[in-house]
């Protein structure tokens, strides 16, 4: 293959439903899931929205510019893999890993590579997440998924090519680092090796799998979210902790914050894959429910699992407290997982 350009842009800065739903439940008032989250966390001046554009753009440049670095590439795989990543994505993951590497005095453009690294592989699991034999969906972000746009060999070899090259994308940084940073870049490489792994993403998808059809206990379901969407998004936290230089209080403070947004995200998918909106949300609803998936709203119905979902986040927000207003993009982010409406 050819050579990468190197990522260094600079910074200005299911259950069968044993119960339905019930009607009222379903049809009800929406209220954001905010109204519950404490008063003893008070808002800043901080504005998440540019915030999150200007971070989206250039890790958007990032990606493109690393994809397309390669000139000895299928273009039937290379057109697939653009096609995924430049769908649309919130960029989530890597913005956490930037904002928590800020948070502690470091460099958001040295967190930039290992962004991309967690976008691709969270990409790579959407592609595969929506082949015929597992999801089946036809629809993501807005647009025909990865297998009905080219076809379902090319989606999973495309999705396979994104995993692979996200830890390439990593280890190509960690060459370029002084000898001396070689056990910090093998520990970041370590965690999101797990976090993707059969120990992590790989796990909690067999388990979504095998619960299908079979009722959750509630632990049981919220360990098959941490493992399916909680394992990357920690990781994202902690790999920002390892390259802000965290001792091990802020570590223990962010990796608590990583665990509490992760599975509040997934808190929060089931319920707008519930009552969300098709067409801003860029694909289908009410999916859940027909696979016969486990989902806290099935479980704990919609009220308690919107109340679950602030609690996380209020939790989060309390991890945070021995920070200063560098972890502000961390709060907001917070806040934002409970307001997305997709």
């Amino acid at each position: 293959m050819g050579t990468k350009k190197s990522i260094s842009i600079p910074i200005a800065i299911s259950i069968p439903m044993k119960r339905e739903l019930k009607f009222d439940e379903r049809h009800q008032k929406r209220r954001t899931m905010t109204d519950a989250l404490s008063s003893g966390t008070p808002r800043t001046a901080f504005k998440l929205k540019p915030y999150i554009e200007s971070r989206r753009a250039i890790i958007d440049s990032a990606l493109l510019n690393y994809l397309q670095g390669s000139r000895r590439n299928d273009a039937e795989i290379l057109a697939a893999m653009t096609y995924s990543i430049q769908a649309g994505g919130k960029r989530l993951r890597p913005i956490l890993c930037m904002a928590a590497a800020h948070a502690l005095g470091g460099s958001e453009t040295e967190a930039l590579p290992v962004g991309c690294a967690l976008e691709m592989i969270h990409t790579y699991s959407l592609i595969h997440d929506d082949l015929p034999a597992m999801d089946d969906d036809d629809v993501r972000r807005g647009k025909p998924t990865s297998h009905r746009a080219f076809s379902e060999a090319t989606a999973i070899l495309a999705g396979d090519a994104l995993l692979t090259c996200a830890f390439q994308c990593l280890a190509d940084h960690a060459l370029q680092q002084p000898p001396q940073q070689n056990g910090q870049w093998l520990k970041i490489i370590a965690l999101i090796a797990i976090a993707a792994g059969y120990d992590g993403m790989i796990e909690g998808q067999m388990r979504d799998i095998a619960a299908e059809g079979n009722e959750l206990a509630l632990d049981e379901l919220e360990q098959l979210h941490l493992l399916k969407t909680g394992a990357l998004i920690s990781a994202a936290i902690e790999s920002g902790a390892i390259l802000g230089h965290a001792d091990a209080e802020a570590y223990r403070s962010l990796k608590e914050y990583g665990y509490c947004i992760g599975l509040a995200f997934q808190v929060v998918d089931d319920i707008l894959n519930e009552v969300g909106n098709p067409e801003i949300m860029g694909k289908a609803v009410g999916t859940d429910r027909l696979h016969l998936k486990n989902t806290y709203p099935a479980l704990l119905g919609l009220s308690a699992a919107r109340q679950k979902a602030a609690d996380l986040v209020n939790q989060a927000l309390r991890s945070l407290e021995i920070f200063d207003t560098k972890s502000d993009p961390l709060r907001a982010i917070a806040r934002y997982v409970v307001e997305r409406r997709r």
